[in-house]
């Protein structure tokens, strides 16, 4: 392993200061993981995690897993590693958490960096293979670190308090992030469930509830025998109440009067009378009509 770069002022750097300043340079390699190391240091610790990592990548070789490409975006505030189309962040390593940085001089497609972790504080090592770039991502990483140590002297250390929480407010962001993606997911399930409730199982046959007015009650309809119908709160309907006997009369002690009921015997004898001679009168009237109506006929051929 070579031993991450020496900060020197003769030093001959492959990008420009604004290149890494006020953008960044991209790299594309393949990811083999990370695992925890021991120390934040040294040739020894990387190499162990390096053999680690390649191991564990052999078994999922074997199980037809490929290795993840990333994409590796290098400035003075860090190292971002993410997906190379969806461009999703998956580690923001801030160049002030990175102590050790070096690439195999055995294995010249493999480099790695060692970052601590701003939750759990271990230390990380990070390992990568690019076939012809992974001496150059070394130096960039290199030369990132020299750009930012300068601008800590010109600053005089206010620019890591800054750049800490600037990292602060990107971790919180893409929790954010992750949690609206989350809830949308959980949105997305719910309507899919609500969906799937109104719509009727196959071959079943809707019941198309009875229709009522404003007093939620049955319309009247002559054809339809009357059948007493439940209320509206499914209870069933009183039974029929017949009224007592005296009740059925009037206030004069008096049963009420029906003409279509009542017969002859019905009235006593002096009533009665006087109803036979009104209607004897009455068929008298018709009689004579009936005499007058004839008579005109013989009046107009006189």
């Amino acid at each position: 392993m070579n031993r991450a770069f020496n900060r020197k002022k003769d030093k001959s750097w492959m990008h420009t200061p604004e290149a890494l300043a006020k953008h960044y340079i991209a790299y594309n390699a393949k990811f083999l993981g990370n695992t925890e190391v021991e120390a934040p240091k040294g040739t020894e610790v990387v190499k162990d995690a390096v053999r680690k990592l390649k191991f564990q990548r052999h078994i999922k070789k074997s199980e037809g897993q490929k290795i993840p490409k990333v994409e590796l975006q290098i400035s003075i505030y860090g190292v971002k590693i993410l997906d190379p189309k969806s461009k999703d962040v998956q580690h923001n390593c801030q160049l002030h958490r990175i102590s050790f940085c070096a690439d195999d001089k055995t294995d010249k497609r493999i480099f790695t960096f060692i970052c601590k972790d701003s939750e759990s504080n271990k230390h990380l090592c990070f390992v990568f293979d690019s076939e012809k770039c992974a001496e150059e991502i070394t130096l960039t990483i290199g030369q990132a670190f020299d750009l930012a140590y300068k601008k800590f002297l010109e600053s005089g250390g206010k620019d890591v308090e800054t750049r800490k929480q600037i990292g602060g407010l990107q971790k919180r962001i893409q929790e954010l992030e992750t949690e609206n993606a989350e809830l949308k997911k959980q949105l997305q399930e719910l309507e899919e469930q609500l969906m799937i409730a109104h719509v009727p199982p196959a071959g079943s046959v809707s019941v198309k509830p009875e229709s009522t007015d404003i007093f939620d009650m049955v319309p009247f309809s002559p054809v339809t025998p009357l059948v007493p119908a439940r209320a509206s709160n499914g209870c069933p309907p009183p039974p029929p109440t017949s009224l007592p006997p005296d009740m059925r009369k009037d206030l004069f002690g008096a049963e009420p009067f029906d003409p279509f009921t009542c017969g002859a015997a019905d009235f006593p004898p002096d009533i009665q009378s006087k109803l036979d001679e009104m209607q004897e009168g009455f068929k008298m009237g018709l009689t004579l009509e009936g005499a007058i109506f004839s008579l005109d006929p013989l009046d107009s051929r006189c």
